[in-house]
C-alpha cells in the first residue's frame, strides 16, 4: 500500500461512523453514505423520512438579490437531492403501499413527478394518448407507477381542491392507461439504486445501459398485470356505489388477479396485494355482480343473496345444512337472514312461518353443535311440535354432523341436546320418533338410554318403556290399542327405511310369533339371498333386512331410484354391523342400481360415468371373495356398461386372466370389444372375430341323444342346447338387449346375420356392416340350431331399432328378414325407411351403400310379388345399368294395381319412355299414349342436355317418385 493511500485510510478510519442527529442531513449528502445507512438493520432516520427531508430541501423556495422569493433553484445541489429521493424509493423497490401510507400527497406526487422526468416521460403529453408497448420498460413502468397512485390517492381526505380537482380529472384516463398496459405482453424494469446513478452522469459518461431493454430491477409482465388487475378493481368497486354496472367490471379484474395471484406466488417482491382484502372484494363482487358462467366460483353469500331475492327459500335452507357440517358461514349473517325472514313473515306473509322455523332448526343445531345456547326465537317457534316439525328437526341433526370424523365434542353436544329435546316434550309419540332415530341410538350409550327412561317415568307414571334391546334396536312396544292389521298395511305401503324400522319395532313388540317378511306376497328377494337372510337368527333384525331388500329391488324395478338407495343404504349398514357375507351383497346390489340410476339419468344424453363408478364396475368384476352369493345380472350388467361406454382398453387388456376362465361375461365382452377396436378393419376374418364366432356358434349348437333299438339300428330321439358353451343362448340373448353401443350392436347383429346366411341360399341372403370379418362356413352344419338363429336374428335386430330406429345399417337387415319371409309390403316398407333416414326423406340423394344394386333388385322383386308393375319398371332405372329386360317385361303386364300412367312423371329414361309410347300405339291406347309424349317432351330429358342437367331431372324425378312409394307404404 503506498504512503497516500494508508494516509487516506487512517484518516477515514479516524471518522466517527455515526453522525450527530443534528447533521445527518448533510453528512448523507456530503458524504455520499447513503447506501450504507439503508443497509441498516433499523436506520434512523428511515427510508421514508429521507425522502420527505430532500424533497422539502429540494422544493424551498429561492431568495434573489431584492429579495423577492423565487421558484426552486434547478441547481446541481436541488438535482442531487431528488436523485437521492428517488435513490431512497428505489431501495424500496417502489412499493406504493409504504409510499402511500407515509408520506403526505405533495410529497408523492413530487416524488412520482421526478420519476416521470428522469424516466424521460415528455412533459405536457397525456399519458393516453402514449403507446405502451413502443416506449422503454422502465418508461412505461413510472408512467404505470404514477397512473396507480393517481388512482389510490383520489380517496384522500386531506387534499387540497386544487389538487383534488386536477386528480378528479386525471383519474378517468389514469383507468385508462392502466387498462392499456393490461394488454402489454413483455417485462418491465424499473429503475434501482444503479440506473439512477447511471442517469445521474455527465452526458459524455453514460454508456447507453440505461436505455437497455434489460435495464433495473425486472417486472414480470404477470407481477405487473396482477397489480394492475388489483388497483383497477379496487377504483371500479368504489365506483360502483354510484354506477352498479361497474361492479361487474371490479368482479372481473379481482378474480383475474386471484388467478394471476395464484401463477406468481403471494411471496412475490413487486405484488402488494392484501389476499384477505381481495378476498372479500371477490365475495362482495359474487353478491352485488354474480357470474352466470359456472356455478363453481359462486360463494353461499352470493346464492344465497340470489335466492332471497328469488325466493328460493328451499335453496337457502340447503346452504345452510351444508354449513353446518363445514361451519364457514359466519353466525351474524346467518342470523341476519333469519332476521329478514321474520320481518317478511310479520308483515303478513304467513307462508313463511314454515320457513323461519326450518332456517331457525338449522341455526339452532349449528349453536348447539359451536357449545351456545338455544335462541329464544327457536323456543318461540317450537311451542306447538308436531310431526314435521320433529322429522326435519332430526333431518337437520343427521345432516349436520359426519358421525366418522367428528369429534367427541361435537358429538357429546349433539346427544344432550336430543336427549334435552325428549325431556322437553310430552307427547310420547314425538319421544318415541326421537328415542328411535338412528342418531339418537348413536350417540347415546345403553346407561345414558336407561337414566333417560327412569327419568321420563319418573315425570309420568303411565309411561311404560321397556330397556330391553333387541339386538341393536330397542323395543318401544306401541300401545295394545294399535291394530296389527293397520301397522302390516302401512308396512306394505312405507318406503321409508326408518319409518319401516320403527313399525317392525311395533310389530315385535306385540307379538313374537309372526313372521313379518310373509306379509306381502310381493315382496320378492332372489334365491341367493333369502337362503342367507333366513338364516338370520333374531326375528326383528331378520325381517328388517328381508322387507328392506325386496322393496329396494322392487323400487329399482319401477325406477324409483332415489326410494331405492335409502332402503338399500339404510340395509347396508345394518348388515355390516354382523354379516360381512350380506355386506358384500348390498354393496354389490347398490353397485347395480348406481349403473340403472346413470343409464336412466345423465347416461341418456351421452354423459360418461363418473370414474368412480367405473372404477366400482371393474372392482366388482375382479373381486374374489369365496361364499359370496352372486345375481348373475349384476355380471351382466357390468360388463354390458363396460361395452356401452367403450371400456375397450380395460376389457382387452387390462382384464385379469382368471376372470375370463371364471366369467363367462367377460370372456364375451373382452372378445366384443377386441372385434369392434379391429372395426372398420380388415375385409378377411381376423383371429379375434374368429375367436368370437366359434364362442357364438358354440352357444347356438345343438346335442342329440340316441338310443339303440332292438334291431341294432340308431334312432334319433331328442334334440336339445348344447351344454359346450360358455353360456346358454338365452342367457346370450338376455346380455345383448343390456347393450346400447351401435358398434358393439352392429358387431352382434352381423355375426348372427353371417351364420344366418351360412345356410340360405343367395337369394335369401341378410345384408349387414362388417359382415366380411367372419368366417364363411361351418365344419358341422348339423349341429347348429339354424331355426333358433334365425328367431334370435328377428329378435336381435328388433331390439336395435328400439335404441336406434335410424340406424340404416338396421333398417336394411329388418327389410332383409321380411324379404327372406316373402313379407313383400312390409319389407318394401323398411327399405323405404332405410332410405328415408339417411336423405331428408328422400330430399338428398340416397348414398349409394345403401341403396345398392341388391337392395334395389329386392325392391323390384317385392313390387312385382305386389303386381306394381309400373313401379317394377321405375326401379329398373335406379340400378348402375339400367335393366331394360325387366322394365319392359313389366309395362306388359294389364293386371297391374298400381296407378300405371299416373307414374309416368317419374320415369327419366327416354328408351323406356318410348317404348311405353310404342306398348300403348300397339293396344290403340291414345291417351296413355299421348300421357308418354307429354313425358318424353319434357325439354331437361333432351339427349343432347349436358350430363348434369340430365343428371338433376334424373334426381328430381327419384326424389318424387320414392316419396310418392314412402307415402304409399308407411
Amino acid at each position: 500500500m503506498s504512503a497516500e493511500a494508508a494516509d487516506r485510510e487512517a484518516a477515514t478510519s479516524s471518522r466517527p461512523c455515526t453522525p450527530p442527529q443534528t447533521c445527518w442531513f448533510e453528512f448523507l449528502l456530503e458524504e455520499s453514505l447513503l447506501e450504507k445507512h439503508l443497509r441498516k438493520p433499523c436506520p434512523d432516520p428511515a427510508p421514508v423520512q429521507l425522502i420527505v427531508q430532500f424533497l422539502e430541501q429540494a422544493s424551498k423556495p429561492s431568495i434573489n438579490e431584492q429579495n423577492q422569493v423565487q421558484p426552486p433553484a434547478d441547481n446541481k445541489r436541488n438535482r442531487i437531492l431528488k436523485l437521492l429521493a428517488l435513490k431512497v424509493a428505489a431501495h424500496l423497490k417502489w412499493d406504493l403501499d409504504t409510499l402511500e401510507k407515509s408520506l403526505s400527497v405533495p410529497v408523492l406526487n413530487m416524488l412520482l413527478n421526478e420519476l416521470l422526468c428522469i424516466s424521460k416521460v415528455p412533459p405536457g403529453t397525456k399519458h393516453v394518448d402514449m403507446d405502451l408497448s413502443t416506449l422503454p420498460p422502465t418508461t412505461t413502468m413510472a408512467i404505470l407507477l404514477y397512473n396507480r397512485c393517481m388512482n389510490q390517492i383520489q380517496q384522500e381526505k386531506e387534499l387540497t381542491e386544487n389538487i383534488l380537482k386536477v386528480l378528479k380529472e386525471q383519474a378517468a384516463d389514469s383507468i385508462l392507461v392502466l387498462e392499456a398496459a393490461l394488454k402489454l405482453n413483455k417485462d418491465l424494469y424499473v429503475h434501482t439504486m444503479r440506473t439512477l446513478d447511471l442517469l445521474a452522469m455527465e452526458p459524455g459518461m453514460v454508456n447507453g445501459e440505461t436505455e437497455s431493454l434489460t435495464a433495473g430491477l425486472i417486472i414480470k409482465t404477470e407481477e405487473m398485470q396482477c397489480q394492475v388487475c388489483y388497483d383497477l378493481g379496487a377504483v371500479y368497486f368504489q365506483q360502483g356505489s354510484t354506477n352498479s354496472a361497474v361492479y361487474e367490471n371490479a368482479r372481473e379484474k379481482f378474480f383475474r388477479t386471484k388467478e394471476l395471484l395464484s401463477q406468481i406466488g403471494s411471496l412475490s417482491l413487486h405484488c402488494s396485494i392484501d389476499e384477505k382484502r381481495l378476498a372479500g372484494y371477490c365475495q362482495a363482487c359474487d353478491v352485488l355482480a354474480p357470474s352466470d358462467n359456472t356455478s363453481q366460483q359462486s360463494t353461499p353469500y352470493s346464492q344465497i343473496h340470489i335466492c332471497m331475492r328469488s325466493g328460493n327459500y328451499q335453496e337457502v335452507i340447503n346452504i345452510f345444512l351444508e354449513d353446518n357440517l363445514t361451519l364457514s358461514l359466519p353466525v351474524q349473517f346467518r342470523q341476519s337472514v333469519l332476521r329478514e325472514l321474520y320481518q317478511k313473515a310479520q308483515q303478513g306473509n304467513e307462508a313463511l312461518d314454515e320457513i323461519c322455523f326450518k332456517v331457525s332448526a338449522c341455526n339452532t343445531v349449528r349453536d348447539i353443535l359451536e357449545g351456545r345456547t338455544i335462541s329464544v326465537q327457536f323456543n318461540q317457534l317450537f311451542l306447538r311440535p308436531n310431526k314435521e316439525k320433529i322429522d326435519f328437526l332430526l333431518e337437520v341433526c343427521s345432516k349436520s354432523i359426519n358421525l366418522e370424523q367428528a369429534s367427541d365434542t361435537l358429538k357429546g353436544n349433539m346427544a344432550a341436546f336430543l336427549k334435552n329435546l325428549c325431556l322437553g316434550l310430552d307427547d310420547l309419540q314425538f319421544v318415541f320418533m326421537i328415542s328411535s332415530h338412528e342418531l339418537f341410538i348413536t350417540l347415546l350409550k345403553d346407561d345414558e338410554q336407561k337414566l333417560l327412561i327412569e327419568q321420563m317415568r319418573k315425570r309420568s307414571p303411565r309411561v311404560n318403556l321397556c330397556t330391553k334391546p333387541v339386538t341393536s334396536f330397542y323395543d318401544i312396544p306401541a300401545s295394545a290399542s294399535v291394530n296389527i292389521g293397520q301397522l302390516e298395511h302401512q308396512l306394505i305401503l312405507s318406503v321409508d327405511p326408518w319409518r319401516i324400522r320403527q313399525i317392525l319395532i311395533e310389530l315385535h313388540g306385540m307379538t313374537s310369533e309372526r313372521q313379518f317378511w310373509t306379509v306381502s306376497s310381493k315382496w320378492e328377494v332372489p334365491g341367493v339371498y333369502s337362503s342367507v337372510i333366513l338364516g338370520i337368527k333374531d326375528g326383528l333384525t331378520r325381517d328388517l333386512v328381508y322387507i328392506l331388500m325386496a322393496k329396494g329391488l322392487h323400487c329399482s324395478i319401477v325406477k324409483d331410484f332415489a326410494h331405492a338407495k335409502q332402503l338399500f343404504a339404510a340395509c347396508l349398514e345394518l348388515v355390516t354391523e354382523f354379516s360381512p357375507k350380506l355386506r358384500q351383497v348390498m354393496l354389490n346390489e347398490m353397485l347395480l342400481l348406481d349403473i340403472h340410476t346413470h343409464e336412466a339419468g345423465p347416461g341418456q344424453s351421452g354423459e360418461r360415468p363418473p370414474s368412480d363408478l367405473i372404477s366400482r364396475v371393474r372392482g366388482y368384476l375382479e373381486m374374489r371373495l369365496p361364499d359370496i352369493p352372486l345375481r348373475q345380472v349384476v355380471a351382466e350388467e357390468c360388463v354390458a356398461f363396460m361395452l356401452n361406454w367403450r371400456e375397450n382398453e380395460y376389457l382387452t387388456l387390462q382384464v385379469p386372466s382368471f376372470l375370463l376362465q371364471s366369467n363367462p361375461y367377460v370372456k364375451l365382452g373382452q372378445l366384443l370389444a377386441a372385434t369392434c377396436k379391429e372395426l372398420p378393419g380388415p375385409k378377411e376374418s381376423t383371429r379375434t372375430a374368429k375367436d368370437l364366432w366359434e364362442v357364438v356358434v358354440q352357444i347356438c349348437s345343438i346335442s342329440s341323444q340316441h338310443k339303440r333299438g332292438n334291431d341294432g339300428r340308431i334312432s334319433l330321439i331328442k334334440q336339445r342346447e348344447s351344454t359346450l358353451g360358455i353360456m346358454y343362448r338365452s342367457e346370450l340373448l338376455s346380455f345383448i338387449k343390456k347393450l346400447r353401443e351401435p358398434l358393439v350392436l352392429t358387431t352382434i347383429l352381423s355375426l348372427f346375420v353371417k351364420l344366418h346366411n351360412v345356410r340360405e341360399n343367395f337369394v335369401n341372403e341378410i345384408t349387414a356392416e362388417h359382415i366380411s370379418i367372419w368366417p364363411s362356413s361351418i365344419p358341422n352344419l348339423q349341429s347348429v340350431d339354424f331355426e333358433a338363429v334365425a328367431v334370435t336374428v328377428k329378435e336381435l335386430v328388433r331390439y336395435a331399432l328400439t335404441i336406434n330406429s335410424s340406424n340404416h345399417s338396421w333398417l336394411i337387415i329388418q327389410a332383409d328378414i321380411y324379404f327372406a319371409t316373402n313379407q313383400y309390403s312390409a319389407a318394401l316398407h323398411y327399405y323405404l325407411q332405410a332410405g328415408a333416414v339417411c336423405s331428408d326423406f328422400f330430399n338428398k340423394a340416397v348414398p349409394p351403400d345403401v341403396y345398392t344394386d341388391q337392395v334395389i333388385k329386392r325392391m323390384i322383386k317385392c313390387c312385382s310379388s305386389l303386381n306394381c308393375h309400373t313401379q317394377v319398371a321405375i326401379l329398373c332405372q335406379f340400378l348402375r345399368e339400367v335393366d331394360y329386360k325387366t322394365a319392359f317385361k313389366s309395362l306388359q303386364e294389364q293386371n297391374s294395381y298400381d296407378a300405371m300412367d299416373s307414374y309416368y312423371d317419374y320415369i327419366w329414361d327416354v328408351t323406356i319412355l318410348e317404348y311405353l309410347t310404342y306398348l300403348h300405339h300397339k293396344r290403340g291406347e291414345t291417351d296413355k299414349r299421348q300421357i308418354v309424349i307429354k313425358a318424353i317432351g319434357q325439354t331437361e330429358l333432351n339427349m343432347s342436355n349436358p350430363e348434369e342437367v340430365l343428371q338433376l331431372a334424373a334426381q328430381r324425378r327419384k326424389k318424387k317418385f320414392l316419396q310418392a312409394m314412402a307415402k304409399l307404404y308407411f
